[in-house]
């Protein structure tokens, strides 16, 4: 029976499908036929005139075959990875012959950009889908790992932030031992990703994105009118703008889309949002939005160089790859930096979390943890955890926790039974065998120690901007970007006097580059902030190379 209509499935009005038609191409298909099978790195977007077409799930290791949806006539059969580029989770079987329209990925994003109201039910029916996809499709990628292993967390990380349809498997569990013997794997060669018949140990983020299409693949040299690198809220904002007002627009993120903020585990402060959203959520649907406008995202893609003397703004990639675009929006942000205590590399991902979302609080849940920092990334993760049943130790070197941290987080804070605030106090000491079992803080005013239970400990202490891999451009002390009125005629030199003009607001040291967000020196490090700064970044980009929206 055909799948009810539903946020997934919705019913397109005869005019609907009329002008849907008009975007495609008439193929009649008979039964057994397929069109488009799990792998495929790129599909048609099909609209059934009539026949009937089951969605299956292929077989695994472990699980059978699997008809997930069944569609007929004046159905459309598509999901997100029609604008991700990623590969296909799931196959389309033609079970009863008829007619279906095919519309190809080139006049799949004329729909998009010439049919506001096709391209809203279609946006919203491949969101739906991706959510369905999460539950009935998550074998189709399945990760084995230790829950201890930083290496296993990166990799359950970058998937649960690009929402691939996976499924985890502890590999001490009884699942998770029975899969490593069918796959013909052992706990050296973890975390172990498998993709249908294919096996890949040792598995880094970077593994997956090559193998799901995911990693930057177009040619060398490749010419665009903007790349913006760093996918944090001023990076997102940047690619929405840029390719919404028509520049060609590749976004580039060495770890996956989200920057800080999709460590948030709630933003209630985010206009027009009163009820709070986590920063993943935020940050996933700026991705689509980005996506629909005709940006591409490529991530993991870490850029290692910028080179200016050229025509053309040389970006070069981790592999050698080159982008020569028009203008670049550096949006990189800045990375938490760490404590400097014995066995700390030891603890990460076992113990040591740099964030705070369902992934972290699962391993921790219920148990005592320790959160430090005074900012309001610190304050948010103390009440998420606090609110998964933990006992949280909240820790902040200064005196005073109002002094960065945002009033109604503290007032919060303050009257939660869960949560103990200890000022002037740092951690001096960390314990434990495999993972993190207790930690010590010392109160930096008396000199007093003491020892504690904490199976968990999130670091949210100061920022150092993801700036190393940047030469010849000014910065200040720190290694954060100067802009604008930040830059003086000693870091401008005569660039910009062969030009004719002073810096643009945002605008670097070199010309045509830009910084937004977290990166840039002066800059608020909020979200609405950074995001404002995304967004002003484009319009300084149009005047910089002569472009108007």
């Amino acid at each position: 029976m055909t799948t009810e209509p539903s946020a997934s499935n919705p019913v397109l009005t005869e005019a609907q499908l009329t002008r849907l038609r008009a975007f495609g191409e008439p193929v009649e298909v008979a039964s057994g036929d397929t069109l488009f099978r799990v792998g495929d790195r790129s599909y048609d977007l099909v609209l059934i005139d009539s026949g009937t077409i089951d969605i299956v799930r292929e077989a695994t290791r472990d699980s059978a075959e699997e008809i997930v949806a069944q569609h007929g006539a004046g159905r459309f059969l598509g999901e997100l990875n029609l604008l991700t580029g990623q590969t296909v989770f799931l196959t389309a079987r033609v079970t009863s012959p008829g007619r279906v329209h095919r519309i190809s990925p080139d006049n799949f994003r004329r729909v998009m950009s010439e049919d506001p109201e096709l391209s809203s039910i279609l946006l919203r029916a491949f969101q739906a889908r991706r959510t369905m996809l999460r539950g009935t499709a998550s074998r189709s990628i399945e990760i084995i790992g230790s829950p201890l292993s930083s290496a296993s967390l990166a990799l359950r990380t970058y998937a649960a932030r690009l929402e691939l349809a996976h499924h985890w498997f502890d590999a001490d569990g009884t699942a998770g031992i029975a899969l490593m013997e069918s796959a013909g794997v052992t706990a050296s060669e973890l975390p172990v990703i498998l993709l249908g018949s294919d096996v890949l140990t040792r598995a880094t983020p970077g593994h997956l994105a090559e193998r799901i299409g995911l990693s930057y693949s177009r040619p060398s040299g490749q010419q665009v009118d903007l790349t913006v690198i760093g996918a944090g809220p001023a990076g997102l904002a940047a690619a929405v703008y840029g390719a919404s007002e028509g520049l060609e627009t590749v976004l580039l993120d060495a770890t996956g889309p989200g920057g800080q903020a999709a460590a948030s585990s709630r933003i209630e402060n985010y206009l027009g949002f009163p009820n709070g959203l986590s920063g993943s959520e935020l940050t996933g649907l700026a991705s689509v939005q980005a996506l629909k406008f005709g940006a591409r995202i490529y991530s993991p893609c870490t850029v290692t160089a910028l080179d200016p003397h050229c025509e053309r703004l040389r970006v070069v990639l981790e592999d050698g790859t080159e982008i020569n675009s028009r203008a670049v929006v550096i949006a990189t942000g800045a990375q938490y930096r760490a404590l400097s205590l014995p066995r700390w590399s030891h603890f990460e991902g076992a113990g040591i979390y740099y964030a705070a979302t369902e992934l972290e609080a699962r391993a921790v849940a219920g148990k005592p943890v320790t959160v430090v920092g005074g900012a309001n990334s610190a304050g948010q993760a103390t009440l998420f955890l606090a609110g998964r049943g933990s006992d949280v130790c909240l820790v902040i070197r200064g005196t005073d926790i109002r002094k960065e941290m945002s009033s109604y987080l503290v007032d919060r804070l303050l009257v939660d039974p869960r949560v103990t605030v200890h000022t002037s106090t740092e951690v001096t000491a960390l314990g434990g065998d495999e993972s993190l079992e207790t930690i010590t803080l010392t109160n930096r005013a008396t000199g007093t120690s003491s020892e504690q239970s904490s199976a968990g400990l999130f670091c949210f202490i100061g920022a150092t901007p993801a700036t190393e891999w940047l030469t010849g451009v000014a910065s200040d002390e720190n290694g954060f970007l100067l802009t604008d009125s930040h830059l003086d005629d000693a870091a401008l030199g005569e660039t910009f006097s062969a030009l004719g003009r002073v810096p643009l607001p945002f605008e670097t040291s070199v010309p045509a580059l830009f910084a937004a967000g977290d990166v840039r020196h002066g800059s608020m490090k909020r979200v609405a902030a950074a995001v404002g700064e995304g967004a002003s970044a484009v319009a300084s980009v149009h005047r910089a190379i002569g472009v108007h929206p």
